[in-house]
């Protein structure tokens, strides 16, 4: 029986980039500099031939930088790479990231011819001058066109991103944005705290930082989107996530669930074969490194991926366990003591006992037969709480 696999695709380039972003992307680039990117990830894509027999690809997904910014040829080309090295399971989830100032009618249904069946897009917030103060490059209006695009070209799975804690947002803007988009009922809404990373424009702008929602507001608005996502039908499987029933995301799933996945591209993160390796991040090096494989057939994986990886770490025991229980409490289902039992060889109370103890006694944690959770008071403050499981710091 094959393995289950996972495909993340990284196209870096982006219209213009926003203000609080520190993703690994460039705005403004040149054709040319997309083709031979394309061309470099064909030939990473290919360097998995060896193993590829052994797996079937449930979930795959294009994120970015913004996929639907280049030309819509290159996901074509790409798309065609992976089906002619993987099997893709009928039933895959494949999805594509948008972002409304770049999403095109004509674009949508080819993505949907190729295979895509999910669509993601970033909208943020309802109020322009929020957006504006994001360095988005569309308005809530061209979002609404946007969102009747994928709509019209058939996409039947669709999630809308949002944020709370944004520069001079309000309480009653918030509810606003929750409002409008639960009234175009995608099946999927991720609601992410908006972070303020060092190097970023936002985190250097004195103005705008004093413009960011208090501590207060924002756990209040934190709060009342799990209670205006809920009254809509929307539940909140995952700390920063809400679906309808039968609409969650596969693909992330993988990664809270400790699942194998390949990154292909720029910077991506991979957990194949035991070991967690990051791509370089290096644009010219990438280039070079992946036209090797192409020109040098005799080269084996492991010789390319040495040059390849910025970063390999043998995921060793302790490494799993600690990421386990790191990432699978994100999840509202919490783990399984008897999963971790059957994948570790150790009982979780052995090795975690006194850290569930001491969240549980807090009402930050509760233990079931089977299934250690967060409460809703500890995924509140689940920053502090996940650090705690870390094994090898």
């Amino acid at each position: 029986m094959k393995k289950k696999l996972s495909l993340y695709v990284h196209i870096p380039f982006c219209k213009s980039k926003c203000a609080y972003c520190d993703f690994l992307s460039f705005p403004g680039t040149t054709a040319s500099y997309h083709i031979n990117y394309t061309n470099a990830i064909c030939n990473e894509i290919r360097m998995y031939k060896p193993f590829a027999d052994r797996y079937k690809v449930e979930t795959i997904y294009f994120g970015g930088g913004t996929p639907t910014y280049p030309d819509e040829s290159i996901i074509e080309m790409i798309y065609n790479a992976i089906q002619s090295v993987f099997e893709v399971s009928e039933m895959a989830e494949i999805t594509i990231e948008a972002n409304p100032g770049t999403i095109k009618y004509t674009d949508m249904l080819a993505f949907k011819r190729y295979g895509f069946n999910r669509v993601s897009i970033g909208m943020q917030s309802a109020d322009d001058e929020c957006l504006r103060k994001l360095g988005r490059i569309h308005t809530f209006e061209e979002f609404l066109d946007g969102y009747e695009d994928v709509r019209r070209a058939g996409f039947q799975n669709v999630n809308v991103d949002v944020m709370t804690g944004i520069p001079g947002q309000t309480i009653h803007s918030m509810v606003d944005t929750l409002t409008r988009v639960t009234e175009l009922s995608p099946e999927h809404i991720s609601a992410y705290s908006l972070q303020v990373e060092d190097g970023t424009p936002l985190a250097e702008d004195e103005e705008l930082l004093g413009e960011l929602p208090g501590d207060a507001a924002d756990r209040r608005m934190y709060a009342m989107t799990k209670q205006i996502l809920g009254a809509a039908g929307y539940s909140r499987y995952e700390i920063s996530n809400y679906a309808r029933e039968g609409y969650r995301s596969r693909h992330n799933m993988v990664y809270w669930t400790g699942g194998e996945y390949i990154g292909f591209g720029l910077g991506s993160a991979s957990y194949f074969r035991g070991e967690r390796l990051t791509n370089t991040k290096d644009y010219q090096s990438y280039v070079d490194i992946c036209s090797e494989i192409s020109d040098a057939g005799y080269l084996t994986y492991e010789e390319v991926s040495r040059k390849l990886r910025e970063e390999t770490i043998t995921m060793y025991v302790d490494n799993r366990m600690e990421e386990y229980m790191f990432l699978g409490l994100r999840m509202t289902a919490g783990v399984s003591k008897k999963e971790f039992k059957q994948r570790f060889g150790r009982d979780m109370l052995d090795i975690y006992g006194s850290v569930i103890n001491k969240y549980v006694s807090g009402g930050f944690m509760e233990v079931t037969s089977d299934r250690v959770r967060l409460t809703d008071k500890g995924i509140d403050v689940s920053n502090v709480i996940l650090a705690d499981f870390l094994l090898t710091v």
